[in-house]
This record gives structure tokens, C-alpha cells and sequence, in this order.
């Protein structure tokens, strides 16, 4: 059966995670502590960030948790700020983030577009700075949908956000591949109907993803190739 549709996750997908988002990591924590690089450290710890190397575990909950779960793990640490005060930080913080693409994204999109795929984007980060983030990487328009947690559809492993996609662009979830790098990303997919790829370049390594995914590929630009193999 044809794939007529791809809905990706954005971080760690689209853009390669740990060229992303270390500084990202680093720049909130400086910040929640108001500079106190031994309090930053040992906040780091909590979300499985290493400051010092700008590093991130293979279990951190920053990697697939919406801004206000991860926020909610932080706010027990740090004082003198509320929960949506961090929660507004990390969206400004995340907004501002340069992000490194995972391949040169714009041939990428347009190639999937002129053989007839419609695309979409789920992710479990704040809808204002995923849309910064697609206009600063000049690919918004390459895209048919964009979700993230707070659009109303709900957050993987969920899969409200790619069966809104699907409903929107009119095309069966079987007919469609859900791409990520994470577990939550491809439980998302199979819970939506759709086909599974996974990449590597977030931190989930293949065997993590390989139970949850029809294929691992080393990164997206891997997929046209194996469309045409399918």
C-alpha cells in the first residue's frame, strides 16, 4: 500500500537533538538559578542534563515530555518562581534555540512533495516555538499541519495530533508513516494506525526503537530511498 502522507516529530527528527538542544539545556538552567553554576549542575541532574558537557541521557524526560511535564518536574527545585513561569521560560528559551538540521531540509520536503506526499509535523514541544523554529529553518511552508502539545489534540505517545492530521489532509492512517526518534513518538504512530520509522538522530539508540518500528533508518534523508525500495 502507496504512502501518501508523513507526519515527523521535530526534534531529534527533523533537527538532530544534541546539536540542538545542549545549549538550550544550558541557557535555562543559568537562568532558573539565576546563575549559580553549581545549583545549574545539580538541576541538570533532575532532567537528565549534564551541564558541563552540554549532554543529555538517554532517559532524560526532556526528550519527549511536553514543556509542562518537564516543568512540573522542575518546579519542586528551584525557588521564588511558579509553574507557569517556567513554563513561559522554556517556551523562550526553546523559541530562541538555533537549531541544526538533521539534512539540508528544504530539497528534502520539496522532493517528497513533488512525488505527491502531503506533510505534516507532531510534536510534544509548544506550538509558538515549533513555529519558530520551521520559519527559522525557511521549511514552514512545506508543510500541511503542524501540532504541538497545546493545539488541542492532544501529545504522544497520544495519537490525537497524527489522527488530526490525517483528518485534515483526507488520507487513511494506514496510508500514513509517523517519523521519530523516540518510543513515545513511534507508540504514537502504531496507536494511530499508521506505519513507524525510526531515525537516529535523537538519543534512542536502534535497538530501543527497532520493537515499536517497521524500520530504523540513520536519519530522514534515508526515506525516499526506502519508499522507492518498499
Amino acid at each position: 500500500m502507496p504512502i501518501e502522507a508523513i507526519v515527523f516529530d521535530k526534534d531529534g527528527t527533523l533537527f538532530d537533538f544534541a546539536k540542538t538542544w545542549g545549549t538550550f539545556g544550558r541557557s535555562l538552567l543559568m537562568r532558573l538559578t539565576k546563575g549559580d553554576v553549581d545549583r545549574a549542575a545539580e538541576l541538570g541532574s533532575v532532567i537528565g542534563f549534564d551541564f558541563e558537557q552540554e549532554r543529555y541521557t538517554t532517559d532524560s524526560i526532556v526528550i519527549a515530555a511536553t514543556v509542562e511535564e518537564i516543568a512540573e518536574v522542575l518546579i519542586s527545585h528551584v525557588d521564588d518562581v511558579t509553574l507557569q513561569e517556567v513554563v513561559d521560560m522554556m517556551n523562550a528559551e526553546a523559541a530562541a534555540a538555533p537549531q541544526s538540521p538533521a539534512v539540508p531540509l528544504g530539497p528534502f520536503l520539496k522532493g517528497l512533495q513533488q512525488s505527491g506526499i502531503k506533510l505534516g509535523v507532531a510534536t510534544n514541544d509548544s506550538e509558538h516555538p515549533a513555529l519558530q523554529h520551521l520559519e527559522s529553518a525557511g521549511i514552514r511552508e512545506h508543510f500541511d499541519f503542524i501540532a504541538g502539545y497545546d493545539s488541542g489534540h492532544g501529545f504522544k505517545p497520544g495519537p490525537g495530533q497524527l489522527l488530526a492530521f490525517a483528518a485534515q489532509i483526507g488520507v487513511e492512517p494506514s496510508r500514513i508513516a509517523m517519523v521519530g526518534d523516540s518510543v513515545h513518538d513511534l507508540q504514537a504512530g502504531r496507536a494511530a494506525g499508521m506505519i513507524t520509522i525510526g531515525v537516529l538522530t535523537g538519543l534512542a539508540e536502534a535497538e530501543a526503537l527497532a520493537p515499536m518500528a517497521d524500520v530504523v533508518l540513520p536519519d530522514i534523508g534515508h526515506i525516499p530511498a526506502w519508499l522507492v525500495e518498499k
